[in-house]
């Protein structure tokens, strides 16, 4: 593949509309977690996506949200720090006639940084096509400043054509910035850890995946190609450990095996995978817990 343009993309909105489906949809590979429980990214990741002479980098940023933590605070400055030298902001919406607070405070940064945009209406898979109209009303009475609006279903995949054709037009000549095949700007270490944190969403209620954090403390191969990986999933209380491991451990070992399954998907081998869980009391309001976790500003 001959690159010789390039264009860097943030895909910005409120939390749970899809931002990360729409990653790993245009990249064609599972390079963001996905769950239905809001603020499940927590970090600015990078998804590459190569199409015909053009590298298109997209960031797949945390949803905008009122924080209420340290770790929320760090999460929405990932947001707005998203927003500056790039080339062209993707804002995702449902599709609600109406236009709240998030959307509002993120079209005014876009204003602020003076970068094009374009709305993407997603999941337009979940109502009928006479709805839209009302939605496109709503947010071109806010700010009539938009680049393109386009209707889009992460899910499906209908319209994801139509906008990397528009996206196409803010790429720019320059160097081809990752190695073909490269998906990601992620160590493959880190993405085991998201992997493991993805389960902790999908199979654990309420507050407490929120509250946990996953490190991995080995990550290496044998020789006989399997990979071993030993993760530590921490807490914030003593009764939370108890149903992350479940009774006679049936919950840990769930959470495990659904991990370790897109584990070898992704690294394409064999892994052995060990999990403990330690409990490090309101870990989130520390900031030196969060830093330590790897949820830095730099």
């Amino acid at each position: 593949m001959n690159i010789q343009k390039t264009a860097m993309l943030t895909v910005c909105g409120r939390p749970n509309v899809g931002k990360s489906s729409l990653t790993n949809a245009l990249v064609g590979a599972k390079v963001a977690i996905v769950s239905n429980k809001a603020q499940t990214t927590r970090n600015r990741i990078y998804g590459v996506v190569n199409r015909e002479d053009t590298q298109y980098i997209l960031l797949d940023t945390p949803g905008l949200h009122r924080p209420k933590s340290a770790l929320g605070d760090y999460m929405v400055k990932v947001v707005t720090a998203s927003l500056s030298d790039v080339d062209c902001a993707l804002l995702l919406v449902e599709p609600i006639p109406h236009a709240g607070g998030p959307e509002k405070a993120l079209i005014e940064r876009i204003r602020e940084e003076k970068i094009p945009c374009i709305l993407c209406i997603n999941k337009i898979d979940t109502v009928e096509p006479a709805a839209l109209l009302p939605v496109i009303a709503a947010y071109s009475e806010v700010w009539d400043g938009f680049d393109a609006i386009i209707p889009i279903s992460a899910h499906t995949g209908s319209g994801l054509d139509d906008l990397m054709a528009e996206a196409s037009k803010y790429a720019e000549e320059g160097p081809q910035l990752f190695p073909d095949g490269q998906v990601s700007d992620q160590p493959e270490r880190q993405v085991m850890g998201e992997l493991l944190r993805e389960k902790l969403l999908l199979c654990l209620e309420k507050e407490i995946p929120h509250g946990t954090a996953v490190e991995i403390t080995k990550f290496s191969e044998r020789d006989s190609g399997i990979i071993d990986v030993d993760a530590t999933i921490y807490c914030e209380k003593a009764s939370h450990k108890g149903i992350i491991i479940g009774k006679q451990g049936t919950m840990l070992k769930k959470i495990s095996s659904l991990a370790r399954k897109d584990m070898e998907n992704f690294m394409g081998a064999q892994v052995y995978l060990q999990t403990w869980v330690k409990v490090k009391e309101n870990w989130r309001d520390n900031v030196n817990y969060v830093r330590s976790f790897g949820y830095r500003e730099d």
